[in-house]
Order: C-alpha cells, then structure tokens, then sequence
C-alpha cells in the first residue's frame, strides 16, 4: 500500500495521531501506520483509507470482505465487543465500530477515512482493481469495437 508510517501514539490526546488523520486526507492515499498504544506491549498494524478510495474500493469490489470467524459455529462463546467512547485526537474523532473491527474517522461531523485491518484493505484493493480493469463505459466500449472493426483480418 502506499505510504508505510509508524506511529508511536499516547492516550488519551497526542498530536501524532492528527498529523497522520490529516496526511491522509492531504495525500488521499491509504497509509499503514503501526500503532503503539500506551499500556499495551503488541503493536496494531492498520490501513488508514481515505474515505472516496475506500468507496471507490467498495463500489468496484464485487462482494464485501469476509470477517474472520463471522460464519464460525464450532466458536462456544461469541464474544459482545466492548463499547467504547469516541476517542479525540484534535480536529478529529475515532468512532471503533462494534461490528466488523473498522473504525472510522471524522472531522467536524464528517467522515474522512477509515482504519481497516491491512488484510481486508489488500483484498478490497485487488478486488476493485481487479473488476475495474475488466469493465469499460459504454463511450470506450464503443470506439473499442470500431477500432477492431477497422483492423485487418490475420488472415489478410
């Protein structure tokens, strides 16, 4: 992906963590950052993704990521994730969604990017990329096929 930061980032304030939010919405490229949360000895690896690349991905992509463990019986417990208050760093705001492990990112009400697993945003990216390539407008497709109307048979 992109651009490769590390990010050593303090709880609950620390201006790093605004200096990446607003990279990311500069660049409007995904950035993976490693997080080293306070209190926590194992690193978390994330993909930062603009919030019109990760649309532009979902909209291209043909089906949704499959969440690890989502279709898993054989699991005794299910675990609730916990609730957690939006964290604010600066001018903007993590919302950790229960459901997916996403979290997204605001910015004066308005969501601007998107923390995704780095597994799930290399899947989309290829997804999209992948189903893109295979799809032409109406326009291109047409002059597509008067530019092959116009060559001359291998035969010939």
């Amino acid at each position: 992906m992109g651009i490769q930061i590390d990010v050593v980032v303090g709880y609950p304030i620390n201006d790093e963590v605004e200096r990446v939010l607003g990279l990311t919405e500069a660049v409007g490229e995904p950035v993976t950052v490693t997080f080293m949360w306070e209190g926590c000895e194992e690193a978390e690896r994330a993909v930062l993704v603009p919030a019109a690349t990760l649309a532009l991905w979902e909209h291209w992509a043909p089906t949704a990521y499959a969440t690890s463990g989502a279709g898993d019986e054989n699991r005794a417990v299910v675990e609730e994730p916990e609730l957690a208050h939006p964290a604010e760093f600066g001018a903007f705001t993590l919302f950790r969604r229960r459901v997916g492990g996403r979290t997204a990112v605001a910015r004066k009400g308005v969501v601007v990017a998107e923390l995704l697993d780095p597994d799930e945003a290399q899947w989309l990216q290829e997804q999209a990329r992948n189903v893109r390539q295979g799809f032409m407008d109406p326009k291109q497709k047409a002059a597509f096929e008067e530019f092959l109307a116009r060559q001359a048979s291998l035969d010939e």
